[in-house]
């Protein structure tokens, strides 16, 4: 029981640190002790030039580490390319992607996790959009252990909740919701923001979803009040207002997605977030509302750059890692150094390569990568 309210505290700080980014490195310091791990932190990161920017982490982070990354190990990283493949929500350990004895044999792991005492971390992809990734990375020493079933399951069950915060703090992106300026920042989001009380009134919605309500379609204002195209969907839009009232007992305080479907065909999704706990008040007592509505037109998301190449390929993540090292750093006996396998191993891989994309040599590689990274850019 001790566990399972420490967990709905948890879920409830990662929500509340969406609206107050001080908060972060606390809970990501929770979710530490959670897991458990070391160290966690989150991360976006560039499919181009491999680069990781930490946004947040729990303070067990060396600065150095991160520099060190970006300046030399990122682009030699065997594992950074499955973070860009693998599902969203979906932890990724080392052993998830190669042999963890091949692992310990590469660069990075000998010359820089092992020396912080670093064996193993689980990233779990929050977020894809273009050419990068939005992440949560945990990592583990030596007492810890490499990353078995149960941290799995653990990220798993987290990720749902960090990946709703990253959104919601992608669209809602201060600190604090003070009354001088919250309208202001309200109108300059691009997702629909509609501030509803328990009656299901409208209290204020910001310039994107006026012209959403101007349409009528997937939702319409009649009388002050906020309804949906499909009348099963406006009855429980309206039951969703009406519990957030009550201090988030049947709504839950990470919220509830909804899909909206307009006439056209077009798809929408709400998600309905109670403004009734923590630090998510302050933007409730503004305008006296009890929920705050987000509303997107559901996309694709945009494939990265190593993800188009093995989708347009059928590479395997091996043979994708391997491509990607000889534009990096060269040919085979330097790609199998950074990769800690054999030669042979590399030159196996090169020709699966060579004749699954048409390229006859290394050179032909480099252009095809460098193809698809200007198509991405432009």
């Amino acid at each position: 029981m001790d566990e399972l309210a420490s967990f709905s505290g948890l879920i409830s700080d990662i929500y509340d640190a969406a609206l107050d980014l001080a908060l972060w490195p606390g809970v990501l310091k929770r979710i530490s002790c959670f897991v458990p791990g070391s160290a966690t932190t989150l991360e976006s990161k560039d499919a181009v030039n491999n680069a990781v920017n930490v946004f947040y982490q729990d303070g067990n982070v060396p600065p150095e580490m991160t520099r060190l990354y970006n300046d030399q190990y990122g682009k030699l990283d065997p594992c950074a390319t499955d973070h860009y493949l693998a599902p969203v929500g979906e932890p990724r350990a080392t052993a998830d992607i190669m042999p963890y004895d091949e692992f310990v044999r590469s660069r990075i792991y000998r010359e820089l996790l092992r020396p912080y005492g670093w064996v193993d971390a689980a990233t779990t992809a929050l977020d894809r959009s273009g050419a990068s990734i939005a992440s949560v990375t945990v990592f583990r020493n030596a007492r810890d252990g490499l990353i078995d079933k149960e941290a799995r399951q653990r990220l798993r069950v987290l990720a749902p909740h960090l990946r709703r915060a990253v959104l919601i703090g992608k669209v809602i992106e201060f600190k604090s919701a003070e009354a001088a300026n919250l309208a202001d920042a309200f109108d300059e989001l691009t997702a629909a923001v509609l501030l509803i009380n328990a009656d299901g009134r409208i209290v204020h919605a910001n310039r994107r979803a006026l012209c959403l309500l101007e349409t009528g379609d997937p939702l319409s204002a009649r009388d002050g009040k906020l309804f949906a195209r499909d009348p099963e969907t406006s009855r429980g839009l309206q039951a969703v207002f009406a519990s957030a009232d009550k201090e988030d007992a049947p709504l839950g305080v990470g919220g509830i997605a909804l899909p909206l479907n307009a006439q056209d065909g077009k798809r929408f999704v709400g998600h309905a977030l109670p403004l009734t706990r923590g630090a998510r008040r302050r933007a409730g007592r503004v305008y006296g509302a009890v929920a705050a509505l987000f509303v997107r037109e559901a996309a694709f998301p945009v494939p990265s750059t190593p993800e188009l190449i093995a989708k347009a390929y059928g590479l395997t993540p091996a043979e994708l890692r391997v491509i990607l090292a000889v534009v990096e750093v060269g040919g085979v006996p330097e790609v199998a150094e950074v990769l800690g396998v054999a030669p042979s191993t590399v030159k196996t891989h090169l020709g699966r390569v060579y004749e699954k994309t048409g390229a006859s040599r290394q050179a032909d590689l480099v252009k095809l990568v460098a193809g698809f990274s200007s198509a991405l850019a432009s």
